[in-house]
C-alpha cells in the first residue's frame, strides 16, 4: 500500500520550498512545490542512469580475482590466477607480484597493457585504498587493483561488457513526496564506530557521526549514517520491509546533506538506490547493519533488477 493518502502524511515533510507541516499550503503552492521536487528527482534519476551507461561504470564489472603472495598470473586463461573473460585477451598478459602489501605488475613479452595511454612492462601498482588507484587497460579492457582488509584483488571491467549493453533502466516506485521527510539529527560525541557487513563476509568499522531520527505512520525510526572519507554528505546504508520483495535483499543505499543550523536532515528515499551487487557478482558491496534494518516498507526508490 502507498504511503500517499496516509494520515502520517501529517507529520513533518519536506516540499521544495522548506520543511512545512501538511495542509498549511495553498493547494497552488502545494502542487508547485510537488511538481519542484518531482522534476527534481527526474533529474537525479536520469543522471543516475547515465553514470551507470558510462564504460567504466558498474554494468561493466566483469570479474574479481584475489592475489596470493608471490606471482599471479592474469589473461584468458581459466588456469590463470586473475582471469579475464574469453575471447578479450590473449591468454597469458603477464603476472601481479604480491609482496606484503606491494602489489607489482609485470607485462609478458609482447603483451599490450597500458596506464594512462602509455604502454607499460613493469610498475608498482597502487590499489583503490590509496584514493586513486592504478588503472590498467588491455584492449576494451581495464583493471586495477583493491584491497579489502588484508586481501588485496584484481578488479576487470570491460566497456562492452554485455551487461552494459542489455541494460535498459531500473523500475522505481512512483515519486511521491510524502517519502521526502524531515529527520532529527542526533549527534554522537564523540563520533561513533559502528560494525558494516559486506557481501564478503568481512565486516568493516566505520565512523558514525551520530543518528537520524524521523517517524513513518506514526512510529520513530532510526538510522546510523556513516561519514566517508572525502564526501561532506551523510551515507546511508538499510535495509527494509520490501527487501527480497520489490526491492533487492541486500538492502539499499542512500545520501543526505548534512544537518541544518537546527539539525534538520533531508531523507529522501524517491532517492534510494540499488548497491552495485545488485548489477554484478563481483562487487564487494556493504550491507546494512543491524541497527539499520527497517521492519517498515519503504516504498519509494529503486525497486531491484534482473534477478534479484
Amino acid at each position: 500500500m502507498s504511503v500517499r493518502g496516509r494520515a502520517f502524511i501529517a507529520i513533518a515533510i519536506v516540499g521544495a520550498a522548506g520543511i512545512s507541516c501538511a495542509g498549511t499550503r495553498a493547494p497552488a503552492e502545494e502542487n508547485a512545490g510537488v511538481n519542484a521536487h518531482r522534476a527534481e528527482v527526474e533529474r537525479w534519476r536520469a543522471q543516475r542512469m547515465e553514470r551507470l551507461r558510462r564504460d567504466d561504470g558498474w554494468l561493466t564489472l566483469v570479474g574479481l580475482s584475489w592475489l596470493a603472495p608471490g606471482d599471479n598470473s592474469f589473461g584468458s586463461d581459466p588456469a590463470g590466477r586473475v582471469v579475464f573473460p574469453e575471447g578479450t585477451a590473449p591468454a597469458h598478459l603477464g603476472s601481479f607480484n604480491l609482496e606484503g602489501e606491494t602489489v607489482r605488475l609485470r607485462v609478458g613479452p609482447g603483451a599490450q597493457v597500458t596506464h594512462e595511454g602509455r604502454p607499460v612492462t613493469e610498475m608498482v601498482v597502487q590499489p583503490d585504498t590509496a584514493g586513486s588507484p592504478t588503472v590498467l587497460q588491455h584492449g576494451s579492457l581495464r583493471f586495477h587493483v583493491i584491497r579489502r582488509g588484508d586481501r588485496f584483488g584484481v578488479r576487470v571491467k570491460d566497456s562492452q561488457s554485455p551487461a552494459l549493453r542489455a541494460f535498459t533502466g531500473i523500475d522505481a516506485f512512483p515519486i511521491d513526496p510524502a517519502w521526502r521527510v524531515s529527520a532529527r539529527f542526533e549527534p554522537y560525541v564523540p563520533a561513533r564506530k559502528i560494525s558494516v557487513p559486506n557481501v564478503l563476509g568481512d565486516p568493516t568499522t566505520e565512523t558514525s557521526p551520530g543518528a537520524l531520527v524521523f517517524e513513518v505512520a506514526g512510529r520513530t525510526l532510526r538510522l546510523e549514517p556513516v561519514a566517508e572519507e572525502g564526501s561532506e554528505e551523510l551515507f546511508v546504508i538499510f535495509g527494509d520491509g520490501t527487501n527480497g520483495h520489490e526491492t533487492y535483499g541486500g538492502g539499499r543505499f542512500l545520501y543526505a546533506a548534512q544537518p541544518d543550523a537546527q539539525g534538520r536532515v533531508v531523507l529522501d528515499f524517491n532517492r534510494a538506490y540499488n548497491p552495485p551487487c545488485v548489477f554484478t557478482p563481483y562487487a564487494t558491496c556493504p550491507l546494512p547493519p543491524p541497527q539499520n534494518k527497517l521492519a517498515e516498507r519503504i516504498e519509494a526508490g529503486e525497486k531491484s533488477y534482473g534477478e534479484h
